[in-house]
């Protein structure tokens, strides 16, 4: 084991006592709304989309649905999350295909994932860890990117290779509850513009504040 990956575990290790119950945010009830909020909270917060979906889903509750509905209803209905022209668009025909190609289930596979219209790694990554419950890599979002930086777990910016430095560093089985608790962390501590590094329970592992 290199220096770097016992870093990093123990930085995983300090993250997973600061935010015990990380999980997915958003509310679903199948992959295919999964994957329609994933999609939905692309520039937008969780807790706005969770204000969205309850309307969509009860009108539209499928793949099906979704593709046969009416889009100037779906823009209505997800106005509030921003870009909700394109959403709907990608959204319906992301259904659309589900619906043609995959008999009206989400794929679970990375590969027949990133097929969908408007999909690439990050929300495939979300859909198979929450949806499947498949660890098929690190979704890496600003956040993620960001503090995974400063904390030197990378010097990439392309997020591709972002997650592949992450996933050599850690367990598989920690890779989608590592994004969460870093976004957690990033939301609350690392912030963007002023980080609170006086505040952070990581700053002795963090060549960040040295800088």
């Amino acid at each position: 084991m290199t220096a770097l990956q016992e870093r990093a575990l123990t930085i995983l290790a300090r993250l997973k006592s600061l935010y015990p119950e990380a999980t997915c945010t958003l509310n679903y009830q199948t992959p295919v709304q999964l994957l329609v909020a994933t999609m939905l909270s692309a520039q937008c917060t969780d807790e706005r989309v969770n204000q969205v979906t309850p309307a969509l889903f009860s009108r539209f509750p499928d793949a099906s649905a979704i593709a046969q509905a009416p889009r100037s209803e779906i823009e209505a209905l997800i106005r509030s999350t921003g870009f909700y022209r394109n959403k709907a668009k990608h959204i319906q025909a992301a259904c659309d295909m589900i619906v043609s190609e995959f008999g009206g289930n989400v794929p679970d596979t990375m590969a027949e994932l990133l097929k969908l219209p408007g999909v690439a790694r990050k929300t495939a990554n979300v859909v198979l860890a929450h949806g499947y419950g498949i660890n098929a890599g690190v979704t890496v979002d600003t956040h993620v990117k960001r503090v995974s930086h400063r904390l030197g777990l990378t010097a990439h910016s392309d997020p591709k290779q972002i997650e592949k430095d992450l996933m050599a560093l850690l367990p598989r089985s920690e890779w989608e509850n590592w994004s969460i608790r870093l976004i957690y962390h990033g939301r609350a501590v690392c912030k963007a513009r002023q980080p609170l590094c006086d505040q952070c329970a990581l700053a002795d592992l963090c060549p960040f504040p040295l800088e």
